[in-house]
């Protein structure tokens, strides 16, 4: 693929930039060495390596969901000013 001035106008055009001249000449030499790596690795020998869409083996890897013992409920309501025997009692904060 061959970038060129017309290519980048049409990519300025596409995300609605203004580009100055020296910013295009940028980008122009940036996408060019972009696509050159992109061409060194189309020439990687990959016979044999499996195809992955995630780096790690354990995707998705989430623990069993087990019901536990939690705190005790009369510990926390203790201090409570106002409580009834399950929860705190606080004034009505909207009508």
């Amino acid at each position: 693929m061959q970038i060129d001035s017309s290519l980048i106008s049409y990519l300025e055009d596409l995300s609605c930039l203004t580009l100055s001249d020296g910013e295009k000449s940028r980008i122009t030499g940036d996408l060019q060495k972009i696509l050159g790596y992109m061409a060194q690795l189309s020439e990687l020998n990959t016979d044999g390596v499996p195809e992955r869409s995630h780096p790690f083996d354990n995707v998705n890897d989430f623990r069993n969901d087990e019901a536990l013992p939690s705190v005790n409920r009369e510990l926390i309501l203790k201090n409570a000013p106002v409580r009834n025997d399950e929860m705190f009692i606080a004034p009505k904060t909207v009508e």
